[in-house]
Order: C-alpha cells, then sequence, then structure tokens
C-alpha cells in the first residue's frame, strides 16, 4: 500500500464510471451533480473509465470529477492513461495489456499512487504478485456488457481458486457481471472489493443504488 494510503484502506465497493454513461446534452452539469451525489452517498475510491472519447473529453470530465471530489475522501483512478494522472490530479491508474506495464505505471507515478492491474481470470496471471501493484482484478465474476473480455465467468467458485492461490495479502477486486444478487457471494469467497459499473450507473438513481449496495453488503 502506497505511504499516503496508510489511513486508507480499499472499500467493499468500487464504482467504475464508465464514460459512455455520461450524457452528451449538459454533460458537465450532469457529471458534477453525480460527482457530488456519489460523495454524499459515501464512495471513497472511484475509478473513471473513456475508452473511446477523445482526450479533451477526458481531461474536461477528469476535472469536473477532481475538483466535487476532494482527494482526502475519494480516491480517483484513471482507466489506461498512466500518462494523464498527473495532469488530472487523480490517485492512480488501473493498466491493463495494451496500456504501460506495472512496473512502468510505477516508476511514471512514484510510490505514492495507487497501482492496479488485471490479475487473472481462471488462474493468476503468471508472477503477476511479484508486480508492483496495490490491487489485482479478477473475473469477469458474471457476464458483462460494459466490459469487452472473452474469458468465460468464473463465478464465485473462481474467486475462491484465485483467493487460495493468492494467499491472504494481496487486494483482489472481483470485476465483470457484479450485480447485488452475487455480491454477498463473491466477498464471502475471498473478494477484497467488488467492482461495479452498469449495476450502479445504470439504475434510475445511482446515488440511491450505491446507498443500497452499502446497506446490503454492510459495507
Amino acid at each position: 500500500m502506497p505511504p499516503d494510503f496508510v489511513s486508507w484502506s480499499f472499500p467493499k465497493i468500487y464504482p467504475i464510471l464508465d464514460a459512455s454513461v455520461i450524457p452528451a446534452e449538459k454533460r458537465g452539469g450532469f457529471l458534477l451533480r453525480l460527482a457530488c451525489g456519489l460523495a454524499d452517498a459515501g464512495v471513497s475510491l472511484l475509478e473513471y473509465r473513456n475508452k473511446s472519447g477523445p482526450v479533451t473529453e477526458l481531461l474536461a470530465d477528469a476535472a469536473i470529477l477532481r475538483a466535487a471530489l476532494h482527494a482526502n475522501e475519494v480516491k480517483l483512478v484513471l482507466d489506461d492513461r498512466a500518462d494523464l494522472v498527473e495532469i488530472t490530479g487523480f490517485d492512480g491508474v488501473h493498466v491493463d495489456a495494451g496500456d504501460v506495464s506495472v512496473a512502468e505505471a510505477r516508476r511514471m507515478l512514484g510510490p505514492s499512487k495507487i497501482v492496479g492491474t488485471f490479475g487473472g481470470s481462471e488462474a493468476l496471471v503468471d508472477g503477476i504478485l511479484k508486480e508492483p501493484a496495490d490491487y489485482f482484478s479478477i473475473g469477469p465474476v458474471g457476464r458483462t456488457e460494459t466490459k469487452q473480455t472473452t474469458k468465460a465467468p468464473i463465478g464465485a467458485d473462481g474467486v475462491r481458486r484465485l483467493r487460495d492461490a493468492a494467499g491472504p495479502e494481496p487486494v483482489l477486486v472481483a470485476a465483470g457481471g457484479i450485480t447485488l444478487e452475487n455480491a454477498a457471494a463473491v466477498l464471502a469467497a475471498g473478494a477484497s472489493t467488488v467492482a461495479v459499473s452498469a449495476a450502479i450507473f445504470r439504475a434510475a438513481d445511482p446515488m440511491d443504488e450505491f446507498r443500497r449496495w452499502r446497506r446490503e453488503l454492510d459495507a
């Protein structure tokens, strides 16, 4: 864990905000209201993902999120773009295949930033636990429409196998196809955190939905 986060720990619920759910019309106002509402609902870690929009859109969204979400209260992770973490004032990056390596992301960002990466599906990626990452995403747990993957769902049993292989210490973030119906079982199987995108952000009221998740998971 980076030294800046000694008093901070990964929450049970890790929302991933995909840019595709942000409307083009009155985008800034929508995102500002969403960010403030998420903070009020108790979000303490949020990933922003923008796979297809221009860099100008990414930077504009990131500026709104950072301004609305104080760094002492909400940690912000940027998907893919380690090169833009410092510019946006975000707290870390999630890198996967096709992005810079975990080691390069750590070199770029230093020891005080969060660096996460993919840890495995049916089995842990060979040598992954030796990488200088703070967390390892695993999955997909169930069927997902918001993350492109050809991997078969591993379910709670797969999460349990990966936890057994990893040991008790690494932070394992279960992602892909997480629903309120399977989240408790996934956490019980050994996931440190469940990463949730569509189930929260495609709800009629994402803030109320996040609160419901917190109540149900005692988070």
